[in-house]
């Protein structure tokens, strides 16, 4: 699932500014080859995702490990986190708008991977960010103020392997989005070659034109080594050098067939990234950064997005944002709701309003309805207690009835085992308190002397016969 994700995210960006908008093809990994085909087609208004998106994804990924375990689906950013995690030192105007481009690049794009697991084919279809929230001030010219990104379920299942707790961000941030492709796609090849000895011994090749196509979206294959090493790939690689995460690289001729051969060497840092984020990785917990997220940035979102849904008629995509003062209101809400009763609590004030012709236009207009909402949760909480009160009752009875049931049964059968001295008695003793007169088969007298024969046979002999506690205990 690693090598999925890495495979996804190495065709999904396009790693030229001046050319991602016109790559709206389809993109089409290993073509007619069932056990690992992947087919990307990208928004046709928006093209291929480029090098800023890139730099979102990687910071979406990096923030999502830091929440550590158990990973949910949802990672949300404030603004000035934003800011920080793309370089950015100012915010709106176009800055602002290419960020937004950058999200709904992605959340556009369409995937569909299709991988051999044993004997059997597995198939998915998804956009890599199913759902976005974006906040603003109160225009769609302001600029976002925080948003929330839920992930892709075939996503999700990559990143609970752990693989991208081994980035080590610091050093990414040195890196242009090439170098950052690289990075990753490397550290997880040399990770899986790597057996703890033998360091020097340890390489890596990739065919140069599988690596344009594979791991940097498309990149345009040039002809020439000297081209390559010293305009396209080289700089790139020469930064990793220096750095310390590559040791070496080399592009020679392949051997057999035209092209050219990369052959990639791992560097102290490597081992050091390998040592810190990989193998003495931390499976804790989930970490204090995502409740805060949660609570202040991904449940408000949902909840005014939600309230413009029901309003309107529209779904989340055609939503393109909520405003600041709607996101304050769902926070005032969920300081007195769970988030689990919003939709009901929206369902219900907006039908109130419906009955007053109250035409609703922001989320603070059914701050109104509130109180009676919860005077009516009030209520059903009440009397879904009193019938759950009630059901425990009948069960209760139930239950008693059902032992006492089960009680007569084992004295009648112990009974039957007792000496017939013993029988005389208690028979005896069940006719003296069961009625004199109507002592057929079948009648209220004989039914009364059947119990009270049972009743005597189980006080008699305590010990045969379980409790009614034993008896509860071997039922459940």
């Amino acid at each position: 699932m690693e090598n999925t994700l890495l495979r996804v995210a190495g065709a999904l960006f396009c790693h030229d500014a001046k050319r991602a908008s016109t790559h709206t093809e389809q993109i089409e990994l290993n073509k007619g080859v069932t056990e690992k085909n992947i087919v990307i087609r990208p928004d046709p208004k928006l093209g291929q995702p480029g090098p800023l998106a890139h730099k979102i994804f990687v910071a979406l990924i990096k923030k999502h490990s830091g929440y550590g375990r158990p990973k949910h689906a949802d990672v949300s950013f404030t603004k000035r986190e934003l800011m920080r995690l793309i370089g950015r030192a100012e915010w709106g105007g176009s800055a602002n708008e290419q960020l937004a481009r950058a999200l709904d690049e992605i959340h556009y794009s369409f995937v569909r991977t299709r991988f051999k697991s044993g004997d059997k084919y597995i198939e998915h279809s998804f956009n890599v960010f199913p759902e976005l929230y974006l906040e603003r001030r109160e225009h769609a010219t302001d600029p976002i103020e925080t948003c929330t990104v839920t992930l892709a379920r075939p996503i999700m299942a990559s990143l609970q392997d752990g693989h991208f707790t081994c980035l080590n961000h610091g050093l990414m941030q040195q890196l242009g989005t090439i170098g950052q492709a690289f990075y990753m796609r490397l550290f997880f090849h040399f990770a899986n070659l790597y057996d703890g000895h033998h360091r020097k011994r340890l390489t890596f090749m990739k065919r140069y034109d599988d690596v344009c196509v594979e791991w940097l979206g498309g990149l345009a294959v040039r002809p020439y080594q000297s081209i390559i090493d010293r305009d396209q790939l080289g700089p790139h690689l020469r930064q990793l050098v220096k750095v310390g995460f590559l040791a070496s690289y080399s592009i020679a001729d392949a051997k057999g067939r035209s092209g050219f051969v990369i052959t990639f060497r791992p560097g102290s840092e490597f081992f050091t990234d390998y040592d810190r984020f990989y193998r003495h990785r931390e499976q804790g917990s989930v970490q204090l950064d995502f409740h805060t997220d949660r609570q202040q940035i991904a449940e408000p979102l949902k909840v005014a997005y939600l309230f413009v849904e029901k309003r309107t008629g529209r779904r989340n995509a055609g939503v393109p944002y909520v405003p600041s003062k709607d996101v304050e209101t769902a926070k005032y809400l969920l300081a007195r709701l769970s988030f689990e009763d919003i939709p009901d609590f929206l369902d219900y004030a907006l039908g109130e309003a419906k009955k007053t012709n109250f035409d609703v236009q922001t989320l603070g207009g059914l701050k109104q309805y509130l109180l009676r909402y919860q005077e009516r949760q009030a209520g059903r909480a009440a009397d879904k207690a009193s019938q759950v009160r009630r059901q425990a009752n009948d069960m209760a009875t139930q239950r008693r009835m059902d032992y006492d049931r089960f009680r007569r049964a084992e004295a009648d059968r112990l009974f039957a085992r007792l000496p017939a001295k013993e029988q005389t008695a208690i028979e005896a003793a069940a006719r003296g308190k069961a009625p004199r007169f109507g002592q057929g088969s079948g009648s209220i007298a004989h039914i009364i002397f059947e119990i009270e024969r049972a009743r005597i046979t189980a006080q008699r002999h305590p010990s045969k016969i379980p409790s009614f506690e034993q008896w509860q205990r071997k039922a459940a």
